[in-house]
C-alpha cells in the first residue's frame, strides 16, 4: 500500500483507476462514439450518458454535479471532508426515504448476551473492555439481510448484517459489521446507488429481496470495483443455514490505540463454535415457502432450547509498515487481508443466552451507529466507513424520531452517561439544575470533561488537495476475485456459475448479460465461459477495459466453507419420517445418539397427533408430512413399518419428503421398508454402495449414520442432481 505521499495526484490521464480533475473533460476512448455523447467517469472507468442541461445531474439546489463516484478528501487517500454537501445531501435523503422500517436491513432478528474477554489486548488497545482476561460485559446482537423489508423471507440470497452492541463500562461500542469480510462498493457516496439499483425498481415496486434483475447487474456491469463481492455474493455464503452459523467481519480498517498512545490497524472478525455452514440454493428456495421464518426461529428455539449460540472475537493486527508492503490498500473495503498473510488472534468470544422480551422495544428500536466507539478504537480513513459514519446517526434520527434515541433502554449505555444536552422531541429524562451550558462556575457537580480519562482520536497527520479521486492503490478490481474463486473447493465454484446464471437468466436486457461477462472473464476464464455456457451466450465474450489485470495469488483455504470445515452435528436437526408400527427401540436409539452429537430430533408423521409404534405407545409428531419438509432438516431418517412404507408411498408430500432431501446431498437412514418411498421418488439406480450418503440402519449401525451426517452433504451425488450446463455446440464458421 502507498503512503500518502506516493499516492499524490498525476497528470490527468496517467492515473490507473482514478477520475480525471473535474476541472478537464475526461479523455474519450478510441473507438467510434455517437453524437451527442460524452464520457462520465466512474471509479477508473467510465459509461456514456446524453450531453444536455435537462440530463446534467445537479444537487437539489439545482447545483451541477462533477464527480457523483467520489467523495470529497483532503489528499487522495485522506479523510471525508465534512464541507462536502454533495455527500451529506445524497445520504441524507437516502436515509431519510423510507420509516419507519430501515432503509437497509430490515428484516432482523437479535438476542441479548455476554462478551468475555479471553486475552488481554493492553499490548495494542486501551479498550477497557479488552483488558482484563474472564470479565465479561452485556451484549446485544443483531443479524439481518440488507435488501428485503421487514415482512421479507429469511432465506434471500443476500448478505447478511452481523451487528454487536457492546455495553462496555466506557460507553457503548456498535461493531456494526456483514457475515461478508468485504463490500461491494470504495466510497460511501455510492451507497444509496447500490441499494437503489438492488431494491425493488422503483416503477413496479418488485421484484422483493432479491438482486436478480436488470438494475442490480446493470449497476454491478457499470462498478468493476464490486467484482469481488460478487464472488461472495454468488457463493453460498449468502444462503446461510443458520444465524447460528454465520461468521461476521468488521469489513473495514480501523484503528486499535494503546494507553501509549501508539496505533496498530485492526479488521475485526467473529467465528462461529458451530462451523460455518450453508444451504443450496433450491433449498433456500423451498425452505422460504416452508418456513420464511426458518433463520428467525432456529434462533430464538436454540435459545430458548438452552443451545446458546457463540462465536469467538479475533483480531487481525498489522502495523503501518506492514500495510505499505501489501499489494492492495487496506483502506480499500473492496478488499481483505487473507488469513495466511495476517493470522488471526484470538481475545474474546460471545455468547447469546437471551432472546428479547418484547420485538419492537429491543429487536426494532435498537439502534447501532458506526461511530459509536470507545476509547481506545479508532476509525482510518477507508472513504466507505468515513461515509457511515454521518449515515448510521442520521438514520436513527429520522427513523427514531428524536435525538433522544439514546434514551430508550435498549440503546442506552450500561455505564454512567452525563452531558448538558436538553430538552429535544421525547425527552424522557428530567434534568435538573440552572446549568445546561459548559464551562461553566454555578453548578459544582455539573459532569466535565477529563483529558486523562476522555477520548482522544489518533493524531494521524492529514495534509492535501481538496479533490474527488480514488487513489491508484484503489484501482485493482480483479485480482482478489480472482483469489476467492480460486480459493474454493469444486462443488463451491460449481454453485458460483449456477449463481450467476440464475441471477443473469433474470435480466431481460441482453446488454446487462453481456456486460457482466465482460468482467467475469478478468476473474476467470472457466468462470466466465460456465456462466457464458449456462445462459446460453452464442457469442465471444469481450473483455471489458481493466487498468490493472488479476494478479495470480495462492489460494487461501480459509475463503472456502467446505476447505475449513470440520465434522459436527452440533447445533443441527434430523428428521425422522415415521409411521405407525415403527420401530420403538430403533427409535429410541437414533434419538439418543442424535442428542449425544449436540443435534435435535424432531418427528415427522402423517398426522400431528403422532403415530402408535410397534411397541404400542403413542409417539407424538413434531410436524405433519406437509408441514415437515426434509428441507428443514441437516440429515433424515426414513423408519416406516413394512405396512407403512406403501402408506407413505401414496402421499405426495413423503414422497417429496425423500426426493428432496436426496436432491439436496443430505445423508439418509432408511429401513428397507421404505423401498416404496424410494421407488415412487424415482431413486432406485443407486444403493449403499453408490452412496455414501444413504445408510441402511438393518444393515449398518445408528452411529455408522451419525457419523456419515456428521461430515456434511454428499457432494459426490450433485453431479447426477444437478449436472453442470453443457458445452454450446461450437459454430462451424
Amino acid at each position: 500500500m502507498a503512503t500518502p505521499a506516493k499516492t499524490k495526484a498525476k497528470t490527468a490521464g496517467a492515473r490507473a483507476g482514478s477520475t480525471p480533475p473535474t476541472n478537464a473533460p475526461p479523455p474519450r476512448p478510441a473507438g467510434p462514439s455517437t453524437e451527442g455523447e460524452t464520457l462520465i467517469a466512474s471509479g477508473g472507468e467510465t459509461h456514456q450518458q446524453a450531453e444536455g442541461p435537462e440530463t446534467q445531474l445537479t444537487t437539489n439546489q439545482g447545483v451541477p454535479i462533477a464527480d457523483n463516484q467520489n467523495s470529497l478528501k483532503a489528499g487522495v487517500r485522506g479523510p471525508v471532508l465534512l464541507q462536502d454537501f454533495i455527500l451529506r445531501e445524497k445520504i441524507m435523503h437516502f436515509d431519510h426515504e423510507r420509516i419507519p422500517e430501515r432503509v437497509v436491513h430490515a428484516r432482523g432478528s437479535a438476542a441479548h448476551g455476554f462478551f468475555e474477554c479471553l486475552d488481554s489486548c493492553a499490548d495494542v488497545t486501551a479498550a477497557d473492555f479488552l483488558q482484563r482476561t474472564g470479565e465479561r460485559i452485556p451484549v446485544f446482537t443483531r443479524f439481518s439481510t440488507v435488501a428485503g423489508n421487514k415482512g421479507s423471507a429469511d432465506l434471500p440470497r443476500d448478505v447478511r448484517g452481523f451487528a454487536v452492541k457492546f455495553y462496555t463500562q466506557q460507553g457503548n461500542f456498535d461493531l456494526v459489521g456483514n457475515n461478508i469480510p468485504v463490500f461491494f462498493i470504495q466510497d460511501a457516496i455510492k451507497f444509496p446507488d447500490l441499494i437503489h439499483a438492488a431494491k425493488q425498481d422503483p416503477d413496479r415496486e418488485f421484484p422483493q429481496a432479491q438482486t436478480a434483475h436488470d438494475t442490480f447487474w446493470d449497476f454491478i456491469s457499470l462498478t468493476p470495483e464490486s467484482m469481488h463481492m460478487i464472488m461472495w455474493a454468488m457463493s453460498d455464503r449468502a444462503i446461510p443455514r443458520s444465524l447460528r452459523m454465520m461468521e461476521g467481519f468488521g469489513v473495514h480498517t480501523f484503528r486499535l490505540v494503546n494507553a501509549a498512545g501508539t496505533s496498530t490497524f485492526v479488521k475485526f472478525h467473529w467465528r462461529p463454535k458451530l462451523g460455518a455452514q450453508s444451504v443450496v440454493w433450491d433449498e433456500a428456495l423451498k425452505i422460504n415457502g416452508a418456513d420464511p421464518d426458518f433463520h428467525r426461529r432456529d434462533l430464538w428455539e436454540a435459545i430458548e432450547g438452552g443451545d446458546f449460540p457463540e462465536w469467538e472475537f479475533c483480531l487481525q493486527t498489522f502495523t503501518q509498515e506492514q500495510a505499505d508492503g501489501f499489494a492492495f490498500d487496506v483502506l480499500d473495503a473492496t478488499k481483505l487481508i487473507p488469513e495466511e498473510d495476517v493470522p488471526l488472534r484470538v481475545v474474546g468470544r460471545m455468547v447469546l443466552d437471551r432472546n428479547p422480551d418484547n420485538f419492537f422495544a429491543e429487536t426494532e428500536q435498537v439502534a447501532y451507529c458506526a461511530s459509536h466507539v470507545v476509547p481506545g478504537i479508532d476509525f482510518t480513513n477507508d472513504p466507505l466507513l468515513q461515509g457511515r459514519l454521518f449515515s448510521y446517526q442520521d438514520t436513527q434520527l429520522k427513523r427514531l424520531g428524536s435525538p433522544n434515541f439514546h434514551q430508550i433502554p435498549i440503546n442506552q449505555p450500561k455505564c454512567p452517561f452525563h452531558n448538558l444536552q436538553r430538552d429535544g422531541h421525547m425527552q424522557m429524562g428530567v434534568p435538573k439544575g440552572q446549568v445546561n451550558y459548559e464551562p461553566s462556575s454555578l453548578g459544582q457537580d455539573v459532569a466535565r470533561e477529563s483529558l486523562e480519562r476522555g477520548f482522544q482520536a489518533f493524531p494521524n497527520p492529514e495534509a492535501g488537495e481538496q479533490l474527488r479521486l480514488r487513489p491508484e492503490t484503489f484501482a485493482d478490481h480483479y485480482t482478489q476475485a480472482r483469489l476467492f474463486f480460486a480459493s474454493q473447493t469444486k462443488p463451491e465454484q460449481d454453485h458460483i456459475v449456477a449463481a450467476l446464471v440464475f441471477e443473469l437468466s433474470k435480466c431481460v436486457t441482453p446488454r446487462v448479460r453481456e456486460a457482466v461477462l465482460s468482467r467475469l472473464i478478468h476473474i476467470d476464464e472457466f468462470l466466465a465461459q460456465s456462466v457464458a455456457e449456462g445462459l446460453g451466450f452464442p457469442g465471444k465474450i469481450v473483455p471489458a477495459p481493466a487498468p490493472i489485470p488479476a494478479q495470480d495469488m495462492t489460494p487461501s483455504p480459509m475463503l472456502s466453507l467446505l476447505a475449513k470445515a470440520q465434522p459436527t452435528l452440533e447445533g443441527r436437526k434430523v428428521g425422522v419420517l415415521v409411521s405407525d408400527g415403527s420401530d420403538d427401540k430403533l427409535l429410541a436409539k437414533l434419538k439418543a445418539a442424535v442428542e449425544a452429537a449436540g443435534a435435535r430430533l424432531q418427528v415427522i408423521a402423517p398426522t400431528i397427533y403422532g403415530v402408535t409404534t410397534a411397541g404400542g405407545a403413542l409417539l407424538p409428531a413434531d410436524h405433519k408430512i406437509d408441514g415437515g419438509p426434509s428441507v428443514l432438516f441437516d440429515a433424515v431418517a426414513i423408519l416406516p413399518s413394512d405396512e407403512g412404507g406403501p402408506q407413505l408411498a401414496l402421499e405426495a408430500a413423503a414422497v417429496n419428503f425423500l426426493r428432496d432431501a436426496y436432491g439436496h446431498l443430505k445423508v439418509i437412514a432408511y429401513l428397507p421398508s421404505a423401498a416404496p418411498l424410494f421407488a415412487k421418488g424415482g431413486i432406485t439406480d443407486v444403493g449403499p454402495d453408490d452412496d455414501e450418503g444413504l445408510i441402511d440402519v438393518s444393515a449398518a449401525s445408528v452411529d455408522d449414520f451419525i457419523a456419515r451426517a456428521s461430515t456434511g452433504r454428499v457432494w459426490a451425488r450433485e453431479p447426477l442432481v444437478r449436472p453442470p450446463p453443457k458445452p454450446l455446440v461450437a459454430d462451424p464458421a
